[in-house]
């Protein structure tokens, strides 16, 4: 009998074949990018230094006050300004006229300097309290210190505008104690409680001058 071969197809093994390998292999994942990460930018750190400037309390100056001020402008002369004296032609020194001149200048000033003298002690009086801070408390010795100094230069000052008008009673206001010469009616408005001319004025200020440097020498 003949015998019948079997044939089996080329193709279909072939294709199992691939199958398989297709089967075996795995899928290959693909690596993804790595992103790189974004560097922020650094804060730069401000050290902040340990020495810190202390604020040092300054000390309050002493510094006289307006009335202390007006009273030192007034022991100058009166506050309210007064017109230079006009010279009449052929008028004689210390004429009637001029003695009405100095003698409203005269009294508006002791007028303004009693009415200062009442001021500052009714001021003082009402002042009168105790600081518990001791700065407080010095400041305001200092300045009632420098008003009773000014008080006690007012009152020799009201002295001698008295003198002044007392002698412009006995007609001898204008001319020197010393050399009995004029004064001078300028000068006499500058001071008007002047009783020496000037050269009497600067040889008398000479004088102590030297008499001062003399005791200065012998201590």
């Amino acid at each position: 009998m003949a015998t019948k071969k079997i044939t089996t197809k080329k193709g279909s093994k072939k294709a199992g074949r691939t199958t398989r390998k297709k089967a075996a292999q795995k899928p290959v994942a693909k690596k993804s990018a790595r992103k790189k990460p974004i560097k922020s930018p650094k804060k730069r750190i401000t050290k902040k230094k340990n020495g810190t400037k202390k604020k040092v309390a300054r000390k309050k100056s002493i510094t006289p006050t307006r009335r202390a001020t007006r009273a030192l402008n007034l022991l100058n002369g009166p506050l309210r300004g007064f017109k230079p004296y006009r010279l009449k032609r052929g008028e004689s020194y210390m004429s009637e006229g001029q003695l009405e001149h100095f003698t409203e200048i005269l009294s508006a000033w002791k007028r303004e300097l009693m009415e200062e003298v009442d001021r500052t002690m009714l001021h003082m009086k009402d002042e009168a309290s105790n600081f518990p801070d001791p700065n407080d408390r010095a400041t305001q010795e200092s300045e009632f210190g420098l008003e009773l100094r000014t008080r006690d230069r007012e009152r020799k000052l009201l002295k001698k505008i008295n003198s002044a008008l007392l002698r412009i009673e006995e007609k001898i206001y204008g001319y020197c104690e010393e050399t009995g010469e004029e004064i001078g009616l300028r000068r006499l408005e500058a001071r008007p409680v002047a009783t020496l001319c000037l050269e009497a004025q600067e040889r008398r200020e000479l004088a102590e001058r030297q008499f001062r440097d003399r005791e200065d020498y012998y201590r």
